[in-house]
């Protein structure tokens, strides 16, 4: 993942420069810098170090400045928080609205000639003598619209898809809860992200608009309900780092499901003995970071492009256990 994680980081200025090309400016992206808090000791200083060593290897000079930051000043930048926490400060990390990149990208392959069909899908298929099966289209809402390649990334529905065709996709849906709170009056435009050394984080919108997270709930398959227990576990986690959340008001409570794989790692690819599908989901809880890379990449795949990346550890079609 790491390897990823280096391309992904790299690719993020190339597509908010090609975003900007096409005249869209209002792309959801902004640098607040952001902040791992902890207790100041030798946990944090670890983190310190790990991040230095990861700031010095090439492409990651996104990362910015690195600074440790002592008991108080994580508070000092994210008002709400508890006094007593330390933090690891680095000013190039980004805040993204996931809804809002989602519409500008949308609305830039609009004016590039893509064209967007919603309904139900499936894949349309032929399968030869030799028993090889080629994807030669998508059928939405039975209207079928031919194509060369396919390009599944259906986040966690891209098992369902790909299931007529005897490929077992190793993606299941990972639910998360996640709380947005409104603190009116507040000026929260330029709070940095508040990242723990665990699965939750804080991330401030302008108007007042606090975002908490989120669980992480493996068994619980597409059921959308929002559950006390994980409202109780992203309220009180909250609370135990951000105490000054206490009297914000509860605007909503969003729940999507995140497309996992056991081993953790995402799917990229073509499947043997298939032609004409590429393959691309497994993104977890990281979606926002890797997704615009492995989007591009899936999208050279299809074009037939050369992809700068060993694809082995990736495939749809390789032996994951069930963890």
């Amino acid at each position: 993942m790491a390897v990823l994680g280096l391309a992904a980081a790299a690719h993020y200025p190339r597509m908010l420069d090609a975003l900007a090309a096409a005249g869209v400016d209002d792309h959801g992206y902004a640098r607040v810098g952001g902040i791992h808090v902890a207790p100041d000791g030798p946990e944090l200083e670890e983190l310190y170090q790990g991040m230095l060593r990861l700031g010095a290897q090439p492409g990651m000079a996104g990362l910015g400045e690195l600074q440790r930051l002592g008991p108080g000043a994580p508070a000092a930048r994210f008002p709400l928080l508890r006094a007593d926490l330390a933090g690891l400060a680095a000013s190039g990390i980004g805040r993204v609205d996931g809804r809002q990149l989602r519409d500008a990208l949308l609305g830039a392959a609009a004016a590039g000639g893509a064209r967007r069909r919603a309904g139900s899908a499936t894949l349309t298929l032929t399968t030869g003598t030799g028993r090889a099966t080629e994807v030669t289209g998508v059928a939405v809402d039975g209207e079928v619209v031919a194509a060369d390649v396919v390009v599944v990334a259906a986040g966690a529905w891209s098992s369902m898809l790909c299931r007529p065709l005897g490929v077992a996709l190793p993606v299941f849906p990972q639910r998360g809860q996640i709380l947005h709170l409104d603190l009116p009056g507040r000026d929260t435009a330029r709070w940095p992200v508040i990242q723990t050394t665990g699965d939750h984080y804080l991330l401030a919108f302008p108007g007042g608009r606090v975002v908490a997270g989120a669980t992480r709930e493996s068994d619980a398959g597409f059921d959308h309900r929002v559950t006390l227990g994980g409202v109780h576990q992203v309220a009180a986690t909250a609370l135990a780092l951000a105490p000054g959340l206490a009297d914000a008001t509860v605007a909503e409570v969003r729940v999507g499901f995140r497309p996992l794989t056991h081993d953790g790692l995402p799917l990229l690819g073509g499947v043997e003995g298939v032609a004409g599908l590429v393959v691309v989901t497994g993104l977890g809880p990281v979606g926002l970071t890797l997704g615009p890379y492995l989007g591009a990449a899936a999208a050279d795949l299809a074009l037939g492009n050369d992809v700068p990346l060993d694809l082995a550890p990736y495939r749809p079609d390789r032996r994951v256990g069930s963890g």
